[in-house]
């Protein structure tokens, strides 16, 4: 299947939630960091600046999270973390934001491939304080990426991301949320690449889309041999 076949595909798969939420979209710029330390350490670092509306003047959350990973192989690897968040009400009257939280959280990824498509399993349990209140969840992502140009996601590769997520509350509401991503990338380097795309959030029967920009930038520096 030629590369125009796969951006045909993906503009169908999410043009439906698109004119769905239509009325009211918003808009994610992210940075994402991981960067080794050691042969089997790494730091993650990542900062999400969420938009309510598509221009990014019109603050809904942002997200401040780092955390130590341990490699096992270049296909796993455990992470224990700390998160900082602030909400804001677009419709209130507070200048600040609404309620903070303090996360800590802990996440298993595992990595395969069947032909051309790596599958990443992200397995992440949070556990949360909102305003001091204690919420506990699980969260279960499943991520494809396909190469367009290259057999595998290397410097030059166009590629396509697509994940959906699944939240769950330990107490209180069962279900809290769900994500449907998809969006294109471009592998700059071997340290830098971005991905341009749409996610589609459920929550409860709210259902809104945002687009996104993110940036991974992953040097090494362990020095390794």
């Amino acid at each position: 299947m030629k590369g125009a076949n796969y951006l045909f595909l993906f503009l169908c798969l999410f043009a439906l939630p698109l004119s769905l939420s239509a009325q009211q979209n918003g808009n994610w710029l992210m940075y994402f960091g991981t960067n080794r330390i050691s042969e089997t350490l790494s730091i993650h670092t990542e900062i999400q600046h969420r938009n309510n509306t598509i221009a990014p003047v019109n603050l809904e959350q942002l997200l401040l999270r780092t955390g130590l990973n341990y490699h096992f192989s270049d296909k796993a690897f455990v992470t224990a973390g700390y998160g900082y968040i602030t909400n804001y009400d677009i419709e209130g009257s507070l200048e600040g934001p609404e309620s903070k939280e303090h996360r800590v959280w802990q996440q298993f990824i595992l990595n395969n491939k069947i032909g051309r498509v790596k599958f990443e399993h992200r397995y992440r349990i949070e556990q949360r304080w909102v305003n001091l209140n204690y919420k506990a969840r699980f969260r279960y992502r499943l991520m494809l990426l396909l190469p367009i140009n290259k057999p595998q996601i290397e410097t030059g590769t166009l590629f396509i991301g697509v994940y959906d997520e699944v939240f769950i509350n330990s107490k209180s509401t069962f279900f809290d949320r769900n994500r449907l991503y998809g969006a294109l990338g471009y592998q700059f380097s071997s340290t830098i690449g971005v991905q341009l795309g749409v996610l589609f959030q459920q929550v409860s029967d709210f259902g809104k889309c945002y687009f996104q920009c993110g940036v991974t930038y992953n040097p090494d520096f362990s020095n390794r041999e």
